[in-house]
Parts: structure tokens; C-alpha cells; sequence
């Protein structure tokens, strides 16, 4: 691990086979990140999309990963790093009721050269807006 690598944890509301779903299926993967083309799929490309540019392709990546409801791990990039690849990799962990989630990032370094600095803090801002929402989306209602 490099000082480029980023790791971010949250503690989610809800049990780890809701939180593979949010992180794996098409739409819910559209209610904290990005639309998806597909369900992610072991072993298959991905393409999130841009909903306020025209659905215009924004990350895209192989699912190199995939042990359900445990671990999933894909490529990833976008346009800023021209076609570099950085690997994101999820750990789901069952917590007192709800579900630790642990995302851990990297490549960053490799893939932005001169700008990892630049890159990193923009992907680490990235990712707290995206926790935020899939703290909202994944927590389990509560029965009226």
C-alpha cells in the first residue's frame, strides 16, 4: 500500500446482502453512483454513466472480483486518467446489527503520474459524496 492508496470505511444500516446489491445491481447502483449499463458481472466490463451530461460514458472497468456478499474488486477509470487503470476493491463485514463497508482504492499514483496528488483529492471528495448517498439509499426502513 502507498501513501496514493485510498481507504475510506462507513458502518451502513442495513445486512451485507442489501449493500452487495446496492454495489452490484443496475438500479441501484443509479441511486448512490452512477447509471450502469448492467448488473456487474464477474469477469465482464462495466460502464457507469454520466446522468447529467447526456448518459455519456463516466468510469468504466472490468469486474475482476466478485464473492458475495464478501468481496467485490474492479478496475476502474475515467476520462481524467486517459484510459489508466486503478483497482477498487469493497470488503462487506457484518457490525453490530448493520454492515461495515471498506473501500480501498489504488493505482492511483501509476495512473495519474505528476497529478496523483490532484487526483487523489479529488477522488477522495468523490467518494465521501457517494458514501453519503449509499448511507441514505442502502439504510433499512423502518416498519410505520
Amino acid at each position: 500500500m502507498t501513501a496514493t492508496t485510498l481507504t475510506k470505511t462507513i458502518i451502513l444500516d442495513a445486512p451485507k446482502d442489501v449493500v452487495w446489491a446496492f454495489l452490484t445491481e443496475k438500479d441501484k447502483l443509479t441511486r448512490w453512483f452512477h447509471p450502469a449499463e448492467e448488473d456487474l458481472k464477474e469477469g465482464s466490463e462495466y460502464t457507469l454513466l454520466n446522468q447529467h451530461k447526456d448518459m455519456t460514458r463516466v468510469c468504466w472497468g472490468t469486474v475482476l472480483e466478485m464473492k458475495p456478499f464478501d468481496r467485490l474488486v474492479y478496475s476502474f477509470t475515467f476520462e481524467q486518467l486517459q484510459g489508466a487503470l486503478t483497482t477498487v476493491s469493497w470488503v462487506l463485514e457484518e457490525a453490530a446489527g448493520g454492515t461495515r463497508v471498506t473501500l480501498t482504492h489504488e493505482g492511483i499514483e501509476n495512473a495519474a503520474g505528476e497529478a496523483a496528488f490532484m487526483m487523489l483529492s479529488a477522488l477522495d471528495a468523490g467518494w465521501d459524496e457517494h458514501f453519503g448517498r449509499l448511507r441514505k439509499e442502502a439504510k433499512i426502513p423502518v416498519p410505520a
